[in-house]
């Protein structure tokens, strides 16, 4: 399977969209992008898995850790994983990953949301 992880932004963000499987394999990756992406000093990141199409426990440890490194950064991070991606969200769901990682529906800032 593809993997690739493209830098873009989302809603002016730094953003990093993941394709393919996250895994054992790939995992690694996620990380160095990550990490060179803090390097920068941004005060947001948005790691999008919406085009992921498999996360293992490997995948999840790395969305952890990331999670943990923005944190001790203070960079407000933003995973996006949409309920319409099962195959990830059920591994998401299963362990309860967001207790750990801030997952959203998708990457809007929050004032984008709040309506009229």
């Amino acid at each position: 399977m593809l993997f690739e992880i493209e830098r873009t932004t989302a809603s002016g963000r730094p953003a990093l969209s993941v394709r393919g499987e996250l895994d054992v394999a790939t995992a690694p990756r996620l990380t160095e992008a990550v990490e060179s992406l803090l390097s920068q000093g941004p005060r947001a990141l948005v790691v999008d898995l919406t085009a992921t199409t498999f996360l293992d426990s490997s995948g999840a440890r790395c969305l952890a850790m990331v999670a943990r490194r923005a944190l001790g950064a203070d960079v407000a991070l933003q995973v996006v994983c949409p309920r319409s991606n099962s195959p990830v969200r059920l591994v998401v769901d299963l362990l309860e990953l967001q207790a750990l990682v801030p997952i959203v529906e998708s990457a809007r800032l929050p004032e984008e949301e709040v309506g009229p």
